[in-house]
């Protein structure tokens, strides 16, 4: 595959891809963090026009009608909803200070389409295969949500590597899935609060949160009640080691799939879009 120093034997890999494309997505997903920089940056460029190709074969999102709703208050959301917001007014003007923004709410034009927020599991073993899945997942994301979107990943911390509101190009936020590696332990909960957090800035009609992980905490949190206040959540996991996934889904009336390998990626998407 790698027959001298910075060099990417392209016609081997394309053997190895029509052999077991997930195998060789995986093997191409790895040697995008290899040390050696010419190499890291042929494989990264190979890597992210695979997997754009991949997401690609789903279907595209639909578009909707928009409407006016409800929304958490902020600056440019909309006009000040009254009635929702008295009590809060009237608390703030019998103590002389300024009202509590997270109190408010605010009437808005809603966007028709669908946001999503990736959240990737990136504790344990984060590589090959996993890593490559993940890839795929994001570039689906944005494929499906080009402008309303974002890409979280998760372990003891959040990182967020594209943000719901801020443009960024799928090759980048593909580029820098491909660098990360596995370890820590898993905050589960926090990662569906950040996930919250990114969806609450968007005014589309539909929000959902795709959660691709075994759903396997290891820090104390609420998990339930966080993953339970989402309006969609839909739950990928890896196939055969779904059994948390499954009872995290189960509880809160989540939609889930398992997958394979990024192969699986997209008509994993097409499923859970029609349940």
């Amino acid at each position: 595959m790698s027959p001298e120093v910075g060099e990417l034997d392209e016609v081997a890999f394309a053997e190895a891809l029509a052999a077991d494309q997930d195998e060789a997505l995986g093997m191409l997903a790895d040697l995008a963090g290899a040390t050696d920089e010419r190499l890291r940056a042929l494989a990264r460029r190979l890597a992210g026009r695979l997997v754009v190709e991949l997401a690609r074969s789903g279907p595209t999102r639909r578009r909707g009608v928009g409407k006016v709703r409800r929304m958490p208050y902020r600056p440019d959301g909309g006009d000040l909803d009254i009635d929702a917001s008295v009590d809060a007014l009237a608390i703030a003007r019998a103590g002389g200070s300024p009202p509590d923004p997270d109190e408010l709410r605010v009437r808005g034009w809603v966007k028709p389409g669908t946001a999503l927020c990736l959240l990737v599991d990136r504790s344990g073993s984060m590589s090959g295969r996993p890593l490559a899945t993940a890839a795929v997942a994001a570039s689906a994301v944005a494929f499906r949500a080009p402008a309303d979107h974002s890409v979280l990943a998760f372990a003891s911390d959040v990182i967020v590597a594209k943000s719901q509101e801020t443009p960024r190009p799928p090759d980048l936020v593909v580029n820098d899935l491909l660098v990360l590696r596995g370890h820590g332990t898993t905050d589960l909960a926090l990662a569906l609060r950040a996930a919250h957090q990114q969806l609450d800035r968007s005014r589309a009609a539909r929000r959902i949160a795709v959660l691709l992980s075994d759903c396997r905490a290891t820090v104390q949190g609420d998990v339930h009640e966080a993953a339970a206040r989402f309006d969609e959540l839909w739950v990928v996991a890896p196939e055969g080691d779904s059994v948390e996934a499954e009872a995290l889904a189960a509880s809160v009336g989540a939609r889930l799939v398992t997958v394979s390998g990024p192969s699986d990626v997209a008509d994993a998407f097409a499923k859970l879009a029609e349940m």
